[in-house]
Order: C-alpha cells, then sequence, then structure tokens
C-alpha cells in the first residue's frame, strides 16, 4: 500500500462528492423559483439512496467476481471481503475500501444527473424508486461492462477513464426517456420558463469544475504523473469548451450568457471525462472546443423535435459523453498512458470502431431499460404530480417548504416551524 496513493483517492473521492451538492445547485438556479428546493432535493437525496444501495449490492454487482462479461456476483454484498488490504483486481496500491468509496460517488452523482430532464413535474415517491432501480438495473452492469475485472466492454478494448459511458451517455440517453415518459412541463411551448436564480447556477458549475478534478485526474488511482496529465486536460477542455460555446451563442443569438458559460464548461467537462486518460493538451483544447459546438446543437435539437429536456441533461450530458467516446478513438495515444491504445489519427482506426460498439450498446440499453423502468414506476406509484400541484410548485405541493423569503410573513409561522398544508390553504400564498 502507498500513503501517497491512499490519500490522492480519498481527497478524489471528496471532490467527487461536492460535484452532486454542487449539481444541486447547478440545476437548482435554472428552475423557476417555486420548485428551487424540489430540485435541489433530488439531487441531495441521492447521496443518502445510492451510497446505501452501494455498500449493500451495487459495489458487488458493479466489481465483483464477473459473471459472464455481463455483471459481478454477489460475493461483495455488504461490502463482505471489501476491507483494508489492496484488491488484487483494481486499485493495487490503495485499500479496497479506498476505491469502493471513489466509485461510490460515480455512482451517486449519474442518476442526479438524469434530474434535470423531468424537473418540476415528478413525484418525490416515484423519483425515489425510479432512482433505486435505475442504478441496480443499468448503472450496475454498464460499471462492470467498462471497469469490472472480466467485463464485455472492458475485454474488447474499450476505453473510458473516467465514464463517458458509464456515466454520461448512460444518464444523457435515459433523460430522453425520461423527458418523453414523463411529458412536457404544463404551458411548454408557450410559457417561458425563465431560470431563478443564474448566479446559484454559476455557482453549481464552478463547484462541478472543481470537484471534476477528483472525477478524472482520481481515476488514476495513484498520484502519478498520469493524475497530473488527466488533471491538465480535464481544465483545458472545460475552458475552451466556454469559449466556444460563447462564440457559437453570440453568432446565434447575437449576445453572450452566463448560462451559456457554465452550460459550455460542463460541456467541455463531460467530453473529456472519457478521454483525459488517454489524450495530451492540444488534444484536449480540439475536443473541448468541438464540444462547445456540438452541445450547444443538441440543446438547440429538444425544441426541433418538441421533448422537454428541461435542463439539457441530453443536450450536454448525452452529446458531449458521445462526443467524448468517439474522440477518445481519434485523440488516444500510448505516448500518454501506455496502457491505453493508439486511436484512429495514431494508426489505428480498430478503436474507434470499438468506440462506437461501446457508444451504441450503451445507448441502446440505457434507453430500453429506462423506458421499462419509468413504466414499471408509473405503473406502481403514479410517476407525475397532479396539474394543480405542478402550478403550485413542487416546494409547497411536495416538500411543504419554500425556498425563499415571504412565506413564513404571508402565514405567520415563525422561521423552523414545520408550515402545514392546512395553513397553507388558510392563507393561500402567491408563489412565484
Amino acid at each position: 500500500m502507498n500513503a501517497g496513493d491512499t490519500s490522492f483517492v480519498l481527497v478524489s473521492a471528496a471532490l467527487v462528492m461536492l460535484m452532486t451538492p454542487g449539481l444541486a445547485l447547478f440545476y437548482g438556479g435554472m428552475v423557476r423559483g417555486k420548485n428551487v428546493l424540489g430540485t435541489v432535493m433530488q439531487s441531495f437525496i441521492v447521496l443518502g439512496m445510492v451510497t446505501l444501495e452501494w455498500v449493500l449490492w451495487g459495489y458487488s454487482l458493479s466489481f465483483g467476481p464477473d459473471h459472464g462479461g455481463i455483471i459481478g456476483g454477489l460475493d461483495w454484498v455488504g461490502l463482505r471481503g471489501v476491507g483494508l488490504e489492496p484488491s488484487e483486481s483494481y486499485a493495487q496500491t490503495v485499500p479496497h475500501l479506498a476505491f469502493m468509496v471513489f466509485q461510490c460517488m460515480f455512482a451517486v452523482i449519474t442518476p442526479a444527473l438524469i434530474t434535470g430532464a423531468f424537473a418540476e413535474r415528478v413525484k418525490f415517491s416515484a423519483f425515489l424508486l425510479f432512482t433505486l432501480l435505475w442504478t441496480t438495473f443499468v448503472y450496475n452492469p454498464l460499471a462492470h461492462w467498462v471497469w469490472g475485472s472480466g467485463g464485455w466492454m472492458a475485454k474488447m478494448g474499450a476505453l473510458d477513464f473516467a465514464g463517458g459511458t458509464v456515466v454520461h451517455i448512460s444518464s444523457g440517453i435515459s433523460a430522453l426517456a425520461a423527458a418523453l415518459v414523463v411529458g412536457r412541463r404544463l404551458g411548454f411551448g408557450h410559457t417561458a420558463f425563465i431560470p431563478h436564480n443564474l448566479p446559484m447556477t454559476i455557482t453549481g458549475a464552478g463547484l462541478l469544475w472543481f470537484g471534476w478534478f477528483g472525477f478524472n485526474a482520481g481515476s488514476a488511482l495513484a498520484a502519478n504523473g498520469l493524475a497530473a496529465n488527466a488533471f491538465v486536460v480535464t481544465h483545458v477542455a472545460a475552458a475552451v469548451a466556454a469559449l466556444a460555446w460563447l462564440l457559437v451563442e453570440a453568432l446565434h443569438r447575437g449576445k453572450p450568457t452566463t448560462l451559456g458559460a457554465a452550460s459550455g464548461a460542463v460541456a467541455g467537462l463531460v467530453a473529456i471525462t472519457p478521454a483525459s486518460g488517454y489524450v495530451g493538451p492540444l488534444s484536449a483544447v480540439i475536443i473541448g472546443s468541438l464540444a462547445g459546438f456540438i452541445c450547444y446543437g443538441g440543446v438547440l435539437l429538444k425544441g426541433r423535435l418538441g421533448y422537454d429536456d428541461s435542463l439539457d441533461v441530453v443536450g450536454i450530458h448525452g452529446c458531449g459523453g458521445t462526443w467524448g467516446a468517439i474522440a477518445t478513438g481519434l485523440f488516444a495515444s500510448k505516448a500518454v498512458n501506455p496502457a491505453g491504445a493508439e486511436g484512429l489519427f495514431f494508426g489505428n482506426p480498430t478503436q474507434l470502431l470499438i468506440q462506437v460498439v461501446s457508444v451504441v450498446a450503451t445507448m441502446v440499453f440505457a434507453f430500453v431499460m429506462s423506458l421499462v423502468l419509468l413504466k414499471v414506476v408509473d405503473l406502481l406509484v403514479g410517476i407525475r404530480v397532479h396539474s394543480e400541484d405542478e402550478e403550485r410548485g413542487l416546494d409547497i405541493s411536495l416538500h411543504n417548504e419554500k425556498g425563499y423569503g415571504g412565506f413564513f410573513e404571508q402565514t405567520g409561522a415563525l422561521p423552523g416551524k414545520r408550515v402545514t398544508s392546512d395553513l397553507y390553504a388558510a392563507n393561500k400564498p402567491q408563489v412565484a
């Protein structure tokens, strides 16, 4: 065991953990004020639910002893056998528990990304059930395919350093399925859904950018040169993508926006994720710049096709993750990572084909499984809130709270006192 590597992986796990509250702020600022707490709650509570799933059975299914290249076994249920010694199959210089908790943070944020597609209109109970089922039946198998010892994509030679397929394509395509099943928000197409707090969104984007260094550099699982490379290309791609997004936005709409800068940075971070351990800084410039253009187009696509992806999960994570996975097949170089492979531009066209196969397989699996799980959840508990509750806002209708001042003053309730539904009905405050 190496103390430096162990410290690095644990700090990286903490950085990735911070990304989920960062995502809560990023998403929370983009919704209307009446839904800010409902949106933030969806990201925050995932920390609890998915962590429990991961400890009880998720880690074992994802990284446990292989069964046919498809799924891990139940040997490590409840973290049985996952202890203080390094794992023979994975990180060999850090405790197995350190590797487990680092991967736990990836499992946490992935279903949280999906919530942006159905923001402002889904029952909290339905969200919890869907998250539990999706993590078990979509994320766990995908993680095993790509990162598990014996997974079929890993044996095929697919390169995904930190989650282009496992995290971003899976969440982006599942978000599309969710948007289609849940349906459009009331007023979609003739009501302006204006973000209520863009400073909150910018703050969330900054926390995501900060945490992403743990996401990508930490995936080296050691404090070494590969981690340094992943750190540098992560920053470069995000910076360039933010500039590219602003450029195309200014050309298309006439003015650059703060929301565009935040969205562009996240698009660059998404795109560089699978490639961060295989490409150099100049390749990161190309990947990031094209990510800004591609993801901007992906966001416009929802207007053309008519689906209501509330917070642009499909456009940013689906399109960005797809481009990043394919770009890995173009720009990967053994000069950066001898354990990887050469990409098309370094004389190996086969790697590009492998990447395309992994992308298509991930898309089909995630989309079909998500459709099935969403239908099951709708059948069991009903997936969408009542139209009156949607009009009132999820903060009041689902959580009996309000994100900002004004409600306590109108009802006469004291700060910190639980506001009951009867008290709300008696006073009928105006909810922005």
